[in-house]
């Protein structure tokens, strides 16, 4: 299993590696998550990428204060959330990252790591 070492200075949730077709995120296996500062949670049958909203980021929407940017996850490849999407979420002042999930994954523990305050939704890789 592919390994994530803590950083030392992160606080809440943090990826720790790839099992199972899934993440590793303190000891559990999820193949969808839900990630903010303070939480992961598993995200049970995430809609397919295209037909994202704001409803099915809800819980990491409701964060007080906002999360500066979310990291979003898309899976095994790379590809861009719905544009109706990102329009939402920047007239919150929230920012959309895209990448494929691993990188997302990976771009999360870095920036908790300096004390961002972001949001994650990582899709599955299959």
């Amino acid at each position: 299993m592919p390994r994530f070492d803590r950083d030392p200075s992160a606080s809440g949730p943090v990826v720790q590696g790839f099992a199972a077709g899934g993440f590793v995120v303190d000891g559990g296996v999820y193949e969808a998550l839900l990630l903010t500062p303070n939480r992961a949670d598993g995200w049970p049958a995430p809609p397919p990428l295209a037909e994202l909203t704001m409803d099915d980021l809800a819980p990491l929407l409701a964060l007080d204060p906002p999360p500066e940017f979310l990291i979003l996850g898309t899976g095994a490849t790379m590809a861009f959330a719905p544009r109706a999407l990102v329009a939402a979420l920047e007239t919150r002042g929230i920012g959309v990252e895209s990448m494929d999930s691993r990188a997302a994954a990976r771009a999360w523990g870095m920036l908790r790591g300096e004390g961002r305050w972001i949001a994650a939704a990582i899709m599955p890789l299959g």
